[in-house]
């Protein structure tokens, strides 16, 4: 076998630590991105916040990956100590009061103990208004020591009082206000027990989902433990008449229809709390039936199986159609997801001005004081030597470089966002109605960028128009063919297909096939099954469903 030397040149991409954190923080929605700083702050010693709106430079552009001249070094370790180290700013964020309490309950406790002691309106000693005054918060028990503030009072200064806005605020649960009904009836500890434990077993919408036998059994295991012996039949046909009895006291309560088994009997439990009269009953016959045929509409099979007139089928279902199919909704506490536009758009002149949003733009820069420190002490007694010193400069590459990707970020964002603006100008000057059709490939092409990069911009980024906030995606939509042989946006499609059901006759709601014609009429080629689709995009019922009775 013969040895020698050859010489090859090839190419290939390599992913640098540095390039795969542009490309995840370029993907990150805005909630990511600020937990993604957080956890960055906490991790990097050389980043800190500053409320100062920071130069270019100082997010490490121009300087980012410069390495540090033997000549800077010793000029910076020729400045004097005093001048190096700065006095650490002062905490200005809200301070959390923490009251710890401990518990004197016995370890003896059965079971059905706590269920007892929450039905006596036993709280916690931290919640509970009154006190003998062995909770109290001392001026230097606060975390950050004792300049905190004292709390705000709407009674001028009375600490155990609470201002009827506080309590508003407050939210109310379903549990919570099912277990304010339940106080007021004078039961014994057996039926207030069970009375409990149907209403925790309600979900968000006051429906009890599982059927009375698996109801009795684990009321029997949480007042008997879980290791006990399985009980006998009998033993558990009493508990369940027990809970029988409790439903119906759960269902006499406020929202009207909670502890339903199903739609129909959630129905049923409103319907019977109307005034009595023939529409109210037939309406009662109706909900006995099957809901498939409510949802349909189904007059014609309602009235042959209740036994009612078309007149008085329409009236009852009308009576159906204003009762609440979800009694607990008003309670769900929905986090509702505010959404922070990522860049903000507004009239200048005859053009449109694209902005950051300044809210969302984290400022952050490289602790001086840190780095300083650092160079000034390399290689020597406090760092641990070169490989201390070493790790803590890989830590200061990566805050610049986290800083720099961050800007990067943001430059991007505004680049696609100013381009999308130019190409849509007819939609921020007249509505969703003018949209055009646009590709990310359009977009692309336009800032030399690669298909996936806008792809990731627009996920999860929010524009503020004029019409609304709107997701980046948003504006980017698929082409239909006219008449003329131009393209229409699917988007603009769309918003036609809404203006025309808002409009439409409630008595003679347009069929697919009908708003397919009145597209045609307007030189837009759009099929029966395209519109069916976009129609259900939107969220919008089929003709036979907007019919009003």
């Amino acid at each position: 076998m013969k040895q020698g030397l050859s010489l090859r040149v090839s190419q290939h991409l390599a992913l640098t630590p540095q390039l795969q954190q542009s490309i995840r923080l370029l993907q990150l929605s805005t909630l990511e991105m600020a937990q993604e700083v957080e956890q960055m702050l906490d991790e990097n010693p050389f980043l800190e916040r500053t409320e100062e709106i920071a130069e270019r430079e100082a997010f490490g552009l121009e300087q980012v990956d410069a390495p540090v001249s033997a000549g800077e070094q010793i000029a910076e370790a020729a400045l004097p100590v005093a001048d190096a180290v700065a006095a650490p700013a002062e905490y200005d964020g809200p301070l959390t009061d923490r009251v710890s309490s401990t518990s004197d309950a016995p370890a003896d406790s059965g079971p059905g103990d706590e269920i007892e002691s929450r039905l006596d309106g036993a709280t916690p000693v931290e919640e509970s208004w009154e006190g003998d005054g062995t909770v109290e918060m001392a001026p230097d028990d606060s975390e950050w020591g004792g300049d905190a503030p004292a709390r705000n009072s709407g009674s001028g200064g009375d600490d155990e009082t609470a201002s009827a806005a506080d309590l508003a605020r407050s939210p109310v649960s379903l549990q919570d206000h099912l277990h304010e009904q339940a106080r007021c009836l004078r039961l014994s500890d057996e039926d207030a027990a069970a009375l409990y434990f149907l209403i925790e077993s309600l979900n968000d919408d006051a429906y009890l989902e599982d059927d009375m036998a698996e109801l009795a059994l684990g009321f029997w295991r949480l007042m008997h433990g879980r290791e006990a012996a399985s009980p006998a039949i009998e033993e558990l046909e009493a508990v369940e008449a027990q809970l029988r009895m409790a439903l119906g006291w759960l269902q006499h309560m406020e929202p009207t229809g909670v502890g339903a088994r199903n739609l129909g009997e959630c129905l049923r439990l409103q319907i019977e709390e109307l005034r009595n009269s023939p529409e109210a009953r037939a309406a009662l016959a109706i909900c006995n039936q099957s809901m498939e045929l409510v949802a349909k509409r189904d007059i014609k099979r309602l009235c042959a199986l209740c036994g009612i007139d078309d007149e008085t089928a329409r009236a009852a279902l009308a009576i159906i159609a204003r009762l609440e199919p979800k009694p607990g909704r008003r309670f769900i506490d929905v986090e509702r997801n505010v959404v922070v536009p990522d860049v903000i758009v507004t009239r200048a002149g005859r053009g449109f001005k694209v902005i950051l949003n300044p809210d969302v733009m984290p400022r952050l820069r490289v602790h001086d004081v840190y780095a300083n420190a650092m160079r000034q002490n390399r290689g020597g007694r406090d760092n641990g030597g070169e490989a201390g010193h070493a790790a803590m400069q890989q830590r200061l590459q990566e805050a610049r470089w986290f800083i720099k990707n961050i800007q990067q970020r943001f430059d991007t964002i505004l680049r696609v966002s100013s381009a999308i603006v130019e190409r849509q100008r007819n939609f921020f000057m007249h509505g969703e109605l003018a949209m055009r059709p646009l590709v990310l490939r359009e977009i692309a092409d336009e800032l030399g960028l690669h298909e996936s990069t806008i792809s990731r911009v627009t996920t999860a980024k929010y524009m503020a128009t004029p019409f609304g906030t709107y997701e980046l995606k948003y504006f980017f939509g698929s082409s239909l063919g006219t008449e003329t042989g131009g393209n229409a946006s699917s988007t603009a499609v769309r918003a036609l297909l809404k203006q025309f059901i808002a409009s439409e006759d409630p008595k003679k709601p347009l069929s697919d096939n009908q708003l397919s014609d009145l597209l045609k009429e307007q030189g837009i080629e759009c099929a029966r099954r395209t519109v069916a689709k976009y129609r259900e995009a939107l969220r919008i019922a089929p003709a036979n469903l907007r019919k009003s009775l």
